[in-house]
Formats: structure tokens, sequence, C-alpha cells
């Protein structure tokens, strides 16, 4: 282990996000220090050293970060206080001398937005400029990764989407974004940025993408909303979550996630994938 930890801490490595963007960083040679609950879970990356700690404000989570210049935030498991992890975390970086957070927010990040963890993630960011750190914020559509999950066992996708559209984002392309930034963090210092796929899509248009390119035929169905709760109601999540499950077609449905950005591609030079393409790969 290096005596002096490298400048640049990568949360949420043992997840999927951070994940690859740490094997990205290390592949190109950057030296990181991957921040971890559980340090065994860890991925062995050349040039990483693996510190303990979590989104909490404590002595061990602030040595962890002291020394730290640059840090990527992936946020939090969702959960009921995962608002509170955050400012927690927020408050150790500003007590160990961070001085730039680049964090994993989400499209549409407002007080008022149809999708109910959007106002968590607005609530993040506006505690972030408030905290006095440097910022970037890489605000996430929702991950086409996750469309085939939506699918039921009958092969349909049911929801209160409407007609509306989502610009979908592969999370490989997110994490080759977030890795590009990171390389050069000094080049994005306050900036917000919009992280979607190259086409707005509806979930009718969704479902014959997975229909063309998949094992079976996918249909969509659209539901009421008093419906989405009602076919929901069986899993016995709590309040919170199903509010979140719901919304997250209601957000489709009001048009919150449709607008296409070219962020991806002004900042890595590549275009990123489409739906098609990322299940085809």
């Amino acid at each position: 282990m290096n005596l002096i930890p490298p400048p640049l801490a990568v949360t949420g490595s043992t997840g999927e996000l951070g994940g690859r963007v740490a094997a990205l960083l290390s592949a190109a040679g950057v030296k990181q220090r991957l921040l971890a609950r559980t340090p065994r879970k860890a991925p062995p990356l050349d040039g990483a050293t693996v510190l303990q700690a979590a989104y909490e404000n404590t002595s061990g989570t602030r040595t962890a970060l002291a020394g730290a210049e640059t840090v990527f935030m992936v946020s939090a498991s969702e959960s009921r206080d995962r608002l509170e992890q955050h400012c927690d975390f927020v408050d150790a970086a500003v007590a160990a001398g961070v001085h730039h957070l680049i964090y994993v927010s989400f499209i549409g990040a407002a007080q008022d937005a149809v999708f109910t963890l959007a106002r968590d993630h607005y609530a993040t960011e506006e505690y972030i400029r408030a905290s006095g750190l440097q910022y970037t914020f890489l605000r996430d559509n929702f991950y086409a990764d996750f469309l085939p999950d939506l699918v039921g066992a009958d092969g349909v996708i049911r929801g209160p989407g409407g007609d509306g559209k989502a610009a979908v984002v592969a999370r490989a392309d997110v994490a080759r974004t977030a890795a590009a930034i990171l390389r050069e963090p000094g080049r994005h210092l306050g900036a917000t940025y919009e992280l979607t796929g190259p086409e707005a899509l509806s979930l009718a248009e969704v479902a014959q993408i997975l229909s063309n390119v998949g094992p079976r035929q996918v249909s969509y169905v659209d539901e009421t909303v008093q419906e989405a709760y009602a076919s929901r109601a069986s899993y016995g999540a709590p309040q919170w979550q199903l509010d979140a499950w719901v919304s997250t077609y209601q957000a489709i449905a009001a048009g919150a996630l449709e607008n296409v950005s070219g962020d991806i591609e002004r900042i890595t030079g590549q275009p990123p994938m489409s739906l098609a393409q990322l299940l085809r790969s």
C-alpha cells in the first residue's frame, strides 16, 4: 500500500457504475483510492489503494478522505435516508479538505421533479453547492441496461408512461464519460452535464426493440396511476419505494426525460450507444 494514498478517490467500486469507472481509470494508468464500506469486496486493480469508508461523517470516513483532491461520488443505494447519507458524506469531505466533488445525479433533478427520487438528487446538489466544495454534476437518464428488467413474466411492460419518451443511456457510456472527466477534473469545475442516449424512446418503442433484439416478443400496456399502484401492491414495498416505482413512468409520461444531450460525445469524442446496440453487445 502507498504511504500516501492517491489524490483521486472513487466511491462505489463494489457496484456496477463505480466498478466500471475504477477499472477504466486503472487501465489508463491512473492511480486512485477506492473507498469501500467493505474493503475486501473492492476490485483488485493496479494502482488502486483500498480504504474503508462509508457515507457517514465519521473519523474513519474523514481519514479515508484526507488528502483527496477529487472525489467521484456515486449516489447511495435507494433508501428512505439516502439524502441524509449524502449530506453526511459531503460534510466529511469538507472536513477532510477535499477540493472537488463529482456527483452522479439524475436528469431533471428539481425540488418538484415528477420522479420522486430526483428530488433527493436535487437536494444533494444544493447541499454540495452550499458546502463550498468545487463540484461537477453528472445528471444521468435512466439506465438502458435496466429496461429488460421492466418486462414481466408475461412479456409485458406495464406502467403509466403514456406516449412519453426517455433518452435512456447505457451504463457503460456513463462510466467512460465519468472516467474521462476524472482524468482531467479541472476542466469540468462547476459543470452540470446531462448524460443521455442518442435517441428518446417511448415504452412502446422500447418494447419493439426488445422484441427485435431479444429472445421473446414484448409489448407495452399503459396503466393508469391507480392501476400501477395496485399492480405493485403485492410486493409489500414501503410507500416511498412504491412512489418511486410509479413516478418513474409518470416522469416519462410528463416528458421530463426526453431531452437528448450531446454531452457524452462532446466529453469523450464518441457517441453513446443506442438501446439496440447495447442489447446486441
